[in-house]
């Protein structure tokens, strides 16, 4: 149990090391902002949480936890409502002595213990944590938003009827409603506060798993299995926030919102699609503010980097950007865009959505519900004389021509083609229907990208490499003597990763590339033609980050294309 009478001593007689004043100062604005008084030292002293914690449950010998998964007991847990947990910000550790042990990131509480003995009908124990592991281990143990749901299966029992949870807003269904958005908020704050890009919500027949997707890979969002019976509210929520058709369940559907937390605005996407357990929903985050303003920051380096700011400086031509959804294309081409918008320069995009409001900018979202089409788009804007244009997406013959002879007519295109290197980008764009003549004239260069998860730096450590490692890398192990790794820690949840960069092929055009494309010669040909030149392949991108501790060969081969196994890299090159 914690020594309340002992701590009090300890901050007021200095032994913390806080000046008096500091905490005098603490405790008047604790009585006038009705705060804790653990959050007024926090705000007046800058002291660091855990240390404060530690040496208060060192001086008093109270028991201090990291409350990692192996030290809580699920039979603690099950002692424990959700809705006490997440009311007092208390975790349940294990149970002791016919009672429950208890975590507290508040040491100055003194009623706190008798309040949850009362509640529990049991004694009650107390540790200290900090914060951040008490809220970590309440997701873990308990689900975002549990004492949500927890409440809402109190008012309404165990649904039959699943559609009565769906909801359109009414009198009768107001206090379900007012939970089901505060359920949706807790879930999209705590996929921020992750670094999520996407959070899933996917109905299946005996569950609703909810899934986010963080630096670039899928985790499971751990949300209380009694969530599965207002997932048809949940769903309606989202469609009500999207301005999209709440009655309508057979047919996807896109929106979009907005967000804010802790004052900083993100633009949501909203896709649903019938499933025949459900409607599936899926939110893609985009931070306002994620537009970088220099390549390098993307993780371009070497050739490519001095390449790419050569052809984006041209006066016309196509600058191409290929790579599976969600290898960051669009980003870098804003990143180009924004290095381009000066007020000498008129830059109009077209897109489908608009990812980026970016001023300076025209910028126009298609809506080919009505007809109005990326061709349609692109013939409406020459009569606005721009100087670059960006194309969200070359997906069809019209498109693609239209934006070729927008090239060859004396303006800089940038566009986007899913293709899985360069090489091969070019095929695409014959088998849309295009002249080999008329892309050989008109393209500039390719860029292919894709992006891999960065070794977390709290827990990196170096190794040496087994054999089999360094046949993956060919040529390019020589010389090499460690490679790096994640350990896995808290700030990188135990993944060994944190952060993603980007690594890059970018081939250039020269007469030679021009002719064989007129030649209509194959994909294979082609970059054969390009290495001679010069071009780095992705793998060769990927495997420079490798030798330098910045990311995994597991994860440069994950994303790269297997076909590059013919791949070597130079050891410092770039």
């Amino acid at each position: 149990m914690i020594n309340y009478r002992r701590i009090s001593d300890m901050l007021n007689d200095g032994r913390l090391g806080l000046p008096p004043e500091q905490v005098a100062l603490a405790h008047q604005e604790a009585r006038q902002q009705g705060v804790g008084l653990k959050r007024a030292l926090l705000q007046q002293a800058a002291v660091d949480e855990y240390k404060l914690l530690e040496a208060l449950a060192t001086a008093t010998d109270t028991p201090f936890s990291a409350l990692e998964p192996n030290q809580i007991a699920e039979e603690a847990v099950r002692e424990v409502p959700a809705s006490i947990v997440a009311h007092y910000h208390v975790m349940p550790v294990s149970l002791v002595d016919g009672g429950v042990r208890v975590a507290t990131d508040d040491p100055f509480n003194e009623n706190l213990g008798e309040e949850l003995a009362l509640l529990l009908n049991q004694s009650v124990d107390l540790m200290l944590a900090t914060s951040e592991s008490i809220t970590k281990a309440i997701r873990r143990h308990y689900g975002v938003g549990a004492d949500t749901v927890e409440q809402m299966v109190s008012r309404e029992g165990t649904l039959e009827d699943e559609e009565a949870s769906s909801a359109e807003l009414d009198d009768a269904g107001a206090a379900r409603d007012a939970s089901v958005i505060k359920l949706l908020n807790e879930v999209l704050k705590d996929a921020i506060e992750q670094r999520a890009t996407d959070v899933h919500f996917e109905p299946f027949e005996q569950e609703l798993r909810v899934r986010y997707r963080v630096d670039g890979v899928l985790r499971e969002a751990g949300v209380p299995p009694a969530a599965k019976q207002f997932r048809h509210a949940i769903v309606s929520r989202a469609k009500i926030l999207g301005n999209l058709d709440v009655a309508e369940r057979r047919l996807p559907q896109d929106g979009r919102s907005q967000a804010n937390l802790d004052g900083k605005i993100y633009d949501l996407r909203i896709s649903i699609l019938p499933t025949p357990h459900g409607e599936a929903l899926n939110f893609r985050i985009l931070p306002r503010d994620r537009v970088i303003d220099d390549l390098e920051s993307l993780g371009l380096e070497g050739q490519e980097l001095d390449g790419l700011q050569r052809i984006i400086r041209k006066p016309h031509g196509i600058i191409l950007v290929t790579g599976p959804t969600g290898s960051g294309k669009t980003t870098t081409l804003y990143t180009m865009l924004q290095l381009l918008n000066r007020p000498d320069t008129k830059i109009i995009t077209i897109e489908d959505p608009i990812e980026y409001r970016m001023p300076g900018l025209v910028q126009m979202q298609v809506h080919p519900d009505i007809g109005f089409t990326f061709g349609v788009a692109l013939r409406s804007i020459l009569r606005h004389d721009p100087d670059v244009i960006l194309i969200g997406e070359t997906r069809d013959y019209e498109t693609a021509e239209i934006t070729i002879r927008t090239a060859l007519t004396g303006h800089l295109v940038f566009t986007t083609l899913h293709t899985n290197d360069a090489p091969t980008a070019i095929g695409r764009l014959t088998d849309i229907g295009v002249e080999p003549f008329l892309i050989a004239s008109s393209v500039e260069g390719v860029l292919a990208q894709r992006l891999v998860r960065l070794i977390c730096p709290h827990c990196r450590e170096w190794y040496e490499p087994e054999s089999s490692v360094l046949l993956q890398l060919g040529q390019g192990a020589n010389g090499v003597g460690r490679l790096a790794r994640g350990r896995g820690c808290r700030e990188c949840r135990f993944t060994g990763y944190l952060g993603r960069t980007c690594i890059a092929e970018l081939m250039l055009m020269n007469p030679e590339l021009r002719e064989m494309v007129t030649a209509r010669r194959h994909a294979g040909g082609i970059r054969s033609a390009a290495l001679r030149h010069g071009m780095h392949t992705l793998r060769m991108s990927g495997l420079r980050k490798v030798t330098r501790g910045t990311t995994t060969i597991e994860e440069v081969l994950r994303v790269t294309p297997s076909l590059e196994t013919d791949d070597t890299v130079i050891v410092g090159e770039g």
